[in-house]
């Protein structure tokens, strides 16, 4: 029986991101003088915006979807009292 030795890979991949986002953004200097959203957030996690948007999307498609059925309800009851 041969034995194989596999040989790995010595390439190693490069890393950019770290590059990228590990050096301090030039705009938190100019932070003081931004508008109070941009501050907000600045200072808290985007997650947390991000979170905050998805809610109120999904609220206003509740309310949506809410008014759609009382509209058609008040339709089929229009048509149920034609129809009789």
């Amino acid at each position: 029986m041969t034995n194989f030795l596999m040989q790995e890979d010595t390439v190693a991949a490069v890393d950019t991101l770290t590059k990228s986002f590990s050096q301090k953004w030039d705009a938190m200097d100019k932070i003081d003088s931004a508008s109070p959203i941009l501050q907000m957030a600045a200072s808290h996690d985007l997650i947390f915006i991000v979170l905050g948007v998805s809610l109120i999307i999904w609220f206003v498609l509740l309310i949506f979807l809410i008014r759609l059925d009382r509209k058609v309800d008040k339709l089929e009851q229009e048509l149920d009292n034609e129809l009789k």
